[in-house]
Formats: C-alpha cells, sequence, structure tokens
C-alpha cells in the first residue's frame, strides 16, 4: 500500500509540473554571467550562493542552464570549445539518421537467478544520441535536432516499463537515470514536445527509475553498508537528483543532497574520499581498486555537485572543498606521480596499496571540475587543472569505446563547461 499510495502522490505532482512547463528558461537569468567579464564572474558567484530557497527551480537546471548555452552558442568556433563542438557533431550519435531502440525491459547483469540476454547497450547507446542531438539543437538552432532528441525520448517513455537483470540494474536505473534525465531538462525548452509526451517522459523517470534508485540508497541489497563501492551510490545520488529536478519535485532533490552530505554508504563525500592526507590529498574510496572505477566517481561527483550548483547549492565547496582533494589525488596518480595511500578495507578487500589498473585511463570528467574549481572559484588545483589539459577537447559517449564504460558520463565538458 505504501508503494501504491507514493505512486498516486508522484502522479499528481507531474501533473503539476507538467503545467509549469511554460516557466522554463524565466528563472534562469539568476544564474546570468558574461564569460567575458571577471566582474561578471565575481557576480554570479556571489548572486548563486546567496540565492534564496524557494520550491521552484531553475529551468533548464541540471548539468546545464540557458547561460551555459548561450557561451556555447558564443564561443562555438573558438578554442577551446571548438574542438570539443566539433567532436561532438562527428560523433554518430549526433545524426539525423540515428535510429531508437526501446525496449520494454531493461536488462543489465547476468547471474543464477536472472538468466535474461542483456540489452542495455540500446539504452545507454540512445541516450547519448538524446543528449547529442539536444545539444546541437541548442547551439546550432536547427529544430531537426530537437525533433530527434524527442523522438527518442518518446519512443522511450512510451515502450519501456522496468528495469531487469542481477543487481547491476542497480547502476543501470543510476546512470542512465540521470544521464536521461539530463536530455530531457535540455528538451523541455523545446516547444515541439508536447505537454503530455513530455509527462509521460515524467512519470517514466518517477516510476522506473527513481524507485529502484531510492531502493538501493536505502537498503543496498541487504548487503553491509561497505559493501558497494562509491560509484554505486553516486550514480543512484545523481538520478535522484536528477529526476527531482525534472519532475519538480523538492523532497527526491534533498534526498540527494542530504546523502552526500549525510549517506552512510560509500558515495556520501565523507566516504568517497575518505581519508585526507597531511599533504592535502584526498584518497577516492576506490584507489585501490582500479582507476576507470575512480575516474568514473570523479565524473559522477562532479555531475552531482555541477547540478547541485545550478540550483544554488554549493556541493563542490562542502567540507572545506573534500571533493576537490579527491580529484588532485586521482589526478596527480593518473598523470603517473606518486601519491600517498592509507590502507582501505571494508566487507570484500584489504588494500594497503593504490591501484595501477587502468592507470592514465581516459575519460571526459575533467573540464567541469576544472572549470569550477580554477575558473570561477580561483582555487589551485595544479593536478585537476593538467589532467584536463592533457584530456581537452572531451569528447561524448561512443568516443571512448563500445562498452558501458564509454557511456558512463554524457560527455563534451570542454564545450559546455569551459567558462571563459
Amino acid at each position: 500500500m505504501k508503494l501504491k499510495t507514493f505512486m498516486i502522490a508522484m502522479l499528481v505532482l507531474l501533473t503539476i509540473a507538467s503545467a509549469s512547463r511554460g516557466l522554463s528558461g524565466e528563472s534562469s537569468t539568476i544564474l546570468s554571467a558574461n564569460p567575458e567579464s571577471t566582474q561578471d564572474k565575481t557576480k554570479y558567484l556571489t548572486t548563486d550562493r546567496q540565492r534564496a530557497k524557494t520550491s521552484v527551480f531553475v529551468h533548464p537546471g541540471l548539468l546545464h542552464n540557458e547561460e551555459d548555452f548561450k557561451r556555447m552558442r558564443i564561443h562555438q568556433e573558438q578554442e577551446p570549445w571548438k574542438g570539443s563542438w566539433e567532436r561532438l557533431i562527428a560523433n554518430r550519435h549526433a545524426s539525423l539518421n540515428y535510429k531508437p531502440r526501446p525496449v520494454e525491459t531493461v536488462v543489465r547483469g547476468r547471474d543464477r537467478l536472472a538468466t535474461a540476454q542483456e540489452n542495455y547497450a540500446a539504452l545507454f547507446n540512445d541516450i547519448a544520441a538524446a543528449y547529442a542531438c539536444a545539444l546541437r539543437w541548442r547551439i546550432s538552432g536547427d529544430r531537426h535536432y530537437a525533433e530527434k532528441s524527442v523522438e527518442i525520448l518518446n519512443t522511450w517513455s512510451s515502450t519501456v516499463k522496468k528495469l531487469g537483470g542481477s543487481t547491476d540494474m542497480d547502476l543501470a536505473a543510476g546512470i542512465y537515470g540521470y544521464e536521461f534525465a539530463n536530455a530531457a531538462e535540455i528538451m523541455r525548452t523545446f516547444d515541439g514536445w508536447r505537454p503530455d509526451d513530455f509527462a509521460r517522459f515524467q512519470n517514466m523517470m518517477a516510476t522506473v527509475f527513481y524507485p529502484i534508485n531510492h531502493k538501493f540508497l536505502m537498503y543496498h541489497n541487504g548487503t553491509r553498508i561497505d559493501h558497494y563501492w562509491a560509484n554505486w551510490d553516486l550514480c543512484n545520488m545523481a538520478s535522484v537528483m536528477a529526476i527531482g529536478v525534472l519532475c519538480d519535485n523538492r523532497s527526491l532533490y534533498e534526498e540527494a543532497v542530504g546523502y552526500f552530505k549525510n549517506g552512510n554508504g560509500n558515495g556520501a563525500i565523507k566516504n568517497a574520499v575518505y581519508y585526507i592526507h597531511p599533504d592535502g590529498l584526498g584518497q577516492w574510496q576506490e584507489s585501490g581498486r582500479d582507476q576507470g572505477h575512480t575516474m568514473m566517481g570523479i565524473g559522477l561527483m562532479g555531475a552531482i555537485c555541477e547540478m547541485a550548483w545550478k540550483q544554488g547549492d554549493d556541493l563542490y565547496g562542502y567540507d572545506n572543498n573534500r571533493f576537490l582533494k579527491g580529484c588532485e589525488y586521482v589526478a596527480k596518480y593518473n598523470l603517473g606521480e606518486a601519491v600517498p595511500f592509507k590502507s582501505y578495507h571494508n566487507d570484500k578487500v584489504q588494500q594497503t596499496v593504490v591501484s595501477e589498473a587502468g592507470r592514465g585511463n581516459s575519460r571526459p570528467v575533467w573540464d567541469l571540475v576544472y572549470n569550477h574549481y580554477v575558473k570561477l572559484k580561483g582555487l589551485a588545483a595544479p593536478y585537476t587543472t593538467k589532467l584536463a589539459e592533457k584530456e581537452r577537447p572531451e569528447g561524448g559517449g561512443g568516443d571512448y569505446g563500445p562498452n558501458s564504460g564509454g557511456f558512463d558520463q554524457l560527455g563534451y565538458g570542454t564545450l559546455t563547461a569551459t567558462l571563459y
């Protein structure tokens, strides 16, 4: 009965949310800044920090807001934006010929009990296409790309019924939940997306993705609280936050913010960056595991911090910029330099050294955190800066391999996050 009551309440909220679509973009001027002006940069920072909290979200207001799109349009033919724009338009997902492949049940993971054939690649490829076409529309103004993005979003919201598979479906709900919501948040400003279709997409996010996100963060499949690596928590936190904004549901958004600050799992900031060394570097929870998952964690926490920043919450700066200390640790090691390591253990492993597996792994996650900490806040981040320079210009889904790891982040950060 509790689940049924929850679903009814969600549908009521979704109806209210769909009626408010026409307001999108009006509130975004609160976060405006002229990327060419140092004085306006300071104004942006101050205004964002001091903005009064209300129940009304800024739209679009996940990874990108209206000011971001304005900056992308202005600078798309200038470096470093240009290189990332060229990677976007060359990507096969940013094509009007792209054909979506929706399924009723998305399956990720197989085990003794979950024996269905995996098919989740169709979802992560289609999300990459919906997002790439959405960006291409907002920057170029070509409505054909908006129509393609909406086509993909609509085919999924009218088809998918559930997520299945092994416990890996929790990863699918988290990673693809936050990515899907980001594509839709961009497209909510498109006058060609029918209100009833948008409402159906919101309902899909609230009823197919969110319940899995919430259940995982609450119960962790009945395991010990330290059983799952940080990225499992982080992707589900990101999805809860993104769905909260997309569906204009403040309680979901606050659930994610609260878990970031005070959660018990390994995705909470105090556990993800679980030890601060005397030199100020923050050891990442998965550093003894491998560097691919460590960088995935940087990308997920960066997305959480950026989405919260767009809504006036400074998680980047929380606990004396603890996330930045984690970024510096991960970046320094993956640039080939030595880092200290404090022994780590959970209910699965005992680790005494930092892992060399995947060292130097390439992922499009660094320009977002670099631009916030260094360009916007003016903080020193030498290793984050060097790794961002090395990875620039960042591409997107499909540019980092054909498997799921190449789609764990939306990418194109050089285009979308470079400030001035």
